[in-house]
């Protein structure tokens, strides 16, 4: 199981790049007030058969051709089930697939967030023609990031160049810290 949040998220992105996404949308919504932590990762891929869906939580199915087992999908359930939360999946053949999963946030047995600054990096530099928009709100203060925007800034500069990964890394860190507050999710 993967230690942090974050790297559960981006294990599921790898699954939507695979299914050729050409946007993929990452929302991290944390309320205090209803002790929750909620990840979505939703995509416009190739999506799921119900046949598919019906398996894909199971450890030892894969829809990868070069997998033996898909353990991604299964341990993001089991660590929000663990936390006392909850894990949904809904796809559609030719639409794309959308993963929720909720964390009870003052669970002993939540995993931390982890490095969302470093995960959406790591997404945006692998994956130079998916767009990424990434949403991050704490108690109802959050802010939106689109690699759509980015690109209309930097115009033929791509967002995996050292320029615009400075300008996006720093983005993400100081509007992180902000809604954060120094509190550390």
């Amino acid at each position: 199981m993967f230690s942090e949040i974050s790297l559960n998220i981006l294990d599921i992105v790898q699954n939507s790049v695979s299914a050729r996404a050409s946007l993929i949308e990452i929302t991290v919504n944390i309320s205090n007030a209803e002790d929750s932590l909620t990840a979505v990762i939703k995509d416009n891929g190739c999506g799921m058969t119900e046949s598919e869906l019906t398996k894909v939580v199971d450890p030892f199915y894969t829809t990868g051709n070069n997998k033996s087992v898909g353990l991604g999908l299964p341990f993001f359930k089991m660590a929000a089930k663990l936390s006392g939360g909850r894990f949904e999946i809904n796809s559609e053949k030719g639409k794309g697939t959308e993963v929720k999963a909720v964390f009870v946030l003052s669970s002993i047995d939540r995993m931390p967030l982890g490095d969302m600054t470093e995960t959406i990096m790591s997404v945006i530099i692998a994956n130079r023609n998916t767009d990424i928009v990434y949403s991050y709100t704490v108690d109802e203060k959050g802010f939106v990031f689109d690699t759509r925007q980015i690109r209309q800034i930097f115009g033929d500069i791509p967002c995996d160049t050292l320029e615009v990964n400075e300008f996006i890394q720093s983005f993400l860190n100081e509007n992180t810290a902000e809604i954060n507050s120094g509190a550390n999710y």
